[in-house]
């Protein structure tokens, strides 16, 4: 078995563990930036295995540069999603902000 036997590969900025929905940036960033361990991350993704973690750490570190802007473009897709929900908020968040206006002029600190 080769270790890309274990993710599909549906696009370019799109790598899924084989059987699941998640992405192998879930895993990464699990991995990377919250200094989990691949059990924890297990615990915390119930529909992976635990030799999927193992496996989606394993491609990361046989290809750390492929993986590493892979990574950098799905942080920089979100930071933009980011910002644009802050400059187009849903209807609900607006409603939702301006109840909290509303009870604060009533209950001023």
């Amino acid at each position: 078995m080769q270790i890309e036997d274990y993710f599909n590969f549906l696009a370019v900025d799109d790598i899924r563990i084989k059987g699941t929905r998640i992405g192998i940036e879930s895993v990464l960033y699990e991995y990377i930036y919250n200094g989990k361990t691949p059990e924890e991350i297990d615990q915390r993704f119930h529909t992976v295995t635990l030799e999927q973690v193992y496996a989606t750490i394993l491609y990361f570190l046989q290809n750390q540069q492929k993986v590493s802007a892979y990574f950098a473009e799905y942080l920089e897709f979100c930071r933009e999603a980011r910002e644009e929900q802050a400059k187009n908020p849903s209807p609900a968040v607006v409603r939702l902000r301006q109840l909290l206006r509303d009870k604060d002029q009533l209950n001023p600190p």
